[in-house]
């Protein structure tokens, strides 16, 4: 089985979306993360702003709340018609070739191939805390994103694939940043898919 597509998903702070840009990098293939959000706006007509957290992050407090949000006269809430059209693009994206995927619920969207490899990117709280830090300068700030923003994806997740996000056994491979540093994590990620296939400027030859 050749690999010639990786998902990331991450808890927020984790430094899953560096890793899986340096990955594409190393790896000579798309990185697909800004991307799906803009085109997911252009085809959804909604703002940029809104397709980047409600992608994602689930607004209502609980399943109850989230299941009869407001929907029109075919039963879809703007949450389920923006989910309809994030994975049309995704499904777009993933048809021009092999690419790395950040979030967005990829790993389930692309449940069906077999050249698919999901990763799940985390760290301890105190990494998160300390990362998030030194990229806003405000503690207060990290504190609350900490606790909120993982929740709001883990809800989201589940609604949409009926799967626990962050769950061990739904990934191919787990690594810690904290503990192996961004870094480390990018190399064992590429030396798998290295070991399955060549990668290089978005084309793929098995190797003998």
């Amino acid at each position: 089985m050749s690999i010639n597509y990786v998902t990331i998903s991450r808890e927020y702070g984790s430094g899953g979306r560096e890793v899986g840009k340096k990955l594409a990098d190393k790896l000579g293939i798309p990185f697909y993360d800004k991307e799906i959000i803009e085109q997911t706006a252009f085809k959804t007509g909604f703002a940029e702003e809104y397709v980047k957290k409600q992608g994602e992050y689930a607004n209502a407090k609980n399943w109850i709340e989230y299941s009869f949000s407001a929907r029109n006269s075919y039963g879809m809430s703007p949450e389920d018609y923006l989910w309809s059209k994030q994975r049309e693009v995704i499904l777009e994206l993933v048809g021009k070739g092999p690419c790395v995927i950040v979030g967005r619920c990829a790993d389930y969207i692309l449940k069906e191939r077999n050249d698919v490899l999901n990763v799940f990117i985390h760290a301890s709280y105190e990494c998160r805390r300390d990362r998030i830090t030194r990229i806003y300068k405000d503690p207060e700030h990290t504190e609350k994103m900490l606790k909120d923003v993982d929740k709001k994806r883990k809800f989201n997740y589940r609604y949409y694939t009926e799967q626990e996000w962050g769950k061990c056994q739904n990934y191919d491979i787990t690594l810690d940043t904290g503990t192996l540093g961004v870094d480390n994590c990018v190399d064992i990620i590429f030396d798998i898919c290295k070991t399955k296939n060549v990668v290089k400027d978005g084309k793929t030859e098995e190797k003998e």
